[in-house]
């Protein structure tokens, strides 16, 4: 494997001077050049000739669009297989036909395989960090538990980011098997919130609502089931503990049949949905976003835009249509990847949710991205609401609904937190604390004004459409150079314009308090909630009725 560029060595595998993100292969797939890469004088700028087994990918994601490491020929091999066991799952080892032990017992030891494929010994740091969380659900008080469940597992992720990147591993090449453990660290906190919220008083109706409580305090096979399973070991997504209890146990279809007209009728049908279409549709998704990727990437390089030829000679607003077209040929790596995890919960039967209104069923219950709503998204909001979902809403119920003090900013520093220690996820994540700022102001103020017609609407939606585009692509370039310096140059050569613009956009424009925000929304549901609560009334009382005719009949 020829690695083009001067490099130096990283915990990641190998950093570019140019601040491109790092590569490296698995750990069965070590394929190194026998020069030094510190010895290559390449120009810094030139694009790294790698192939397939150098595609980078996120692995477990984030609601932003940086690099975190890179799907390595070992890291397909694994997905491949876990797609094929995942139909044999499904068919041999189906709930009417095995108990929920053997699920759970096979479910577990194909993780642990995978993950010691992938990981080798490194794997035991996803049984550390479950077995201390574990410990302290059995021994700590409910009061606390939730907080020290996710202190510790916040923290044990954090020391392996670092002791990876700063202490063993720098210069090394090792595969990232920190990424697994981001979701573990999604379902450990999730589940321990869940359990905090169905079995406290204290909790407010609006968490009771968003966490779906478990029945009972997990055993330690359900649990390493739940954190460890082959389907999502490798990369995610993060799922809730009663909707993975629900798949085990079978009855995942029950709650969630409903007629072709999308309303319950009381009665559950007999056949239960197949995910065929679905999955082949995932799968040629996969195949489209993997040959784009492959193809385009290479054309337009981010770490072009801060080249001081290209600078020079090319006019600003090329630069910024530029910028827009590396960012696109970027997502596709995510989009394979994040589809073809999802394909695999699929495929072994998870990831039911409903039918839609024309009878067909859905199985976007755990999907991570709808590809369409990011490409075409008019609000920064909608954009990251629409990109890596679960993590989202495990951001959402953990951080953001639960913080008393500035939860954007909270929420935010906990996603750069939970990526790792690399400075530009720290710069993105700030830069975006502003924007979001600002989008909502903007959108706050000027919105009603375009509302009045058709055509008034259009015109917003294609100027949102594009500001959100620049600003999203202007976020997450630190995110792809992970360095200080050419961050840094980046935002030098724009002038921190749309820095500036979010600042002046947050001092003039007025926003709505969030606790008057969240006053409102809560007087909605009552209002919503009265008028159910009258209607199961009036229902009650006709029913009342009826019986009593039935009985004088």
């Amino acid at each position: 494997m020829r690695l083009q560029g001067t490099t130096e060595g990283s915990a990641y595998g190998t950093v570019h001077h140019c601040g491109r993100a790092p590569c490296h292969p698995g750990p069965l797939y070590q394929a190194v050049s026998e020069e030094s890469p510190k010895n290559c004088q390449t120009p810094a700028t030139q694009v790294i000739d790698c192939d397939l087994c150098y595609l980078m990918t996120s692995g477990t994601g984030a609601p932003s669009l940086g690099p975190k490491g890179f799907l390595t020929v070992n890291f397909v091999v694994c997905q491949l297989f876990a797609l094929l066991t995942a139909f044999w799952f499904r068919l041999y080892l189906h709930p009417s036909k095995t108990s929920p032990f053997i699920r759970h017992v096979v479910a577990t030891l194909l993780g642990f395989y995978l993950a010691l494929f992938c990981f080798g010994w490194y794997a035991l740091h996803f049984l550390v960090q479950s077995g201390l969380t574990y410990s302290i659900m059995m021994f700590a008080g409910l009061e606390h538990m939730h907080k020290l469940c996710f202190i510790v597992a916040l923290g044990y992720l954090s020391f392996c980011q670092v002791t990876r990147v700063y202490v063993f591993d720098y210069g090394m090449y090792s595969a990232d098997f920190t990424g697994p453990m981001m979701v573990i660290t999604q379902k450990i906190t999730s589940l321990a919130f869940e359990i905090h919220d169905g079995e406290t008083s204290s909790v407010s109706h609006l968490f009771l609502v968003l966490s779906s409580s478990p029945r009972r305090m997990p055993n330690l096979l359900e649990y390493l089931s739940y954190n460890c399973n082959f389907m999502g070991i490798l990369a995610g997504p993060t799922c809730s503990y009663n909707d993975y209890m629900a798949f085990i146990e079978g009855t995942a279809y029950q709650p969630r049949h409903l007629e072709t007209n999308g309303k319950e009728n009381g009665k559950y049908k007999h056949t239960e949905p197949s995910p065929k279409n679905d999955i082949i549709s995932k799968l040629c998704t996969c195949a489209i976003s993997l040959a784009i990727f492959l193809s385009v990437s290479k054309l337009c390089p981010v770490e072009r835009s801060i080249d001081d030829k290209f600078m020079a000679s090319t006019p600003f607003i090329l630069q910024v249509l530029y910028l827009y077209l590396s960012m696109l040929a970027t997502r596709p790596k995510y989009y394979f990847i994040w589809t073809l995890s999802d394909a695999i919960n699929n495929a072994a039967g998870f990831g039911f949710n409903g039918y839609n209104k024309d009878g067909t069923p859905r199985w976007d219950l755990i999907s991570n991205l709808r590809i369409l709503d990011i490409e075409f998204a008019t609000s920064f909001k909608m954009f990251l609401d629409n990109w890596n979902i679960q993590t989202a809403l495990w951001l959402k119920r953990v951080c953001y609904e639960r913080c008393p003090i500035n939860p954007t900013a909270a929420t935010f520093l906990l996603s750069a937190m939970w990526h790792g220690v690399y400075p530009g996820y720290y710069l993105t994540f700030l830069t975006g604390i502003s924007m979001t700022m600002a989008a909502r102001a903007l959108r706050h103020n000027i919105r009603p004004y375009f509302l009045g017609s058709t055509t008034h609407r259009s015109i917003y939606d294609v100027i949102t459409w594009a500001g959100t585009q620049i600003a999203i692509c202007y976020t997450v370039v630190p995110f792809v150079l992970l360095a200080v310096g050419p961050s840094l140059k980046f935002y030098r050569s724009w002038y921190y314009c749309i820095h500036i613009a979010c600042l002046v956009l947050v001092l003039a424009l007025p926003v709505k308090p969030r606790h008057l925000r969240i006053k409102e929304e809560q007087q909605q549901q009552n209002s919503l909630q009265g008028g159910l609560t009258e209607d199961h009334n009036s229902h009650s009382i006709t029913d009342n009725n009826c019986n009593q005719k039935h009985k004088a009949t």
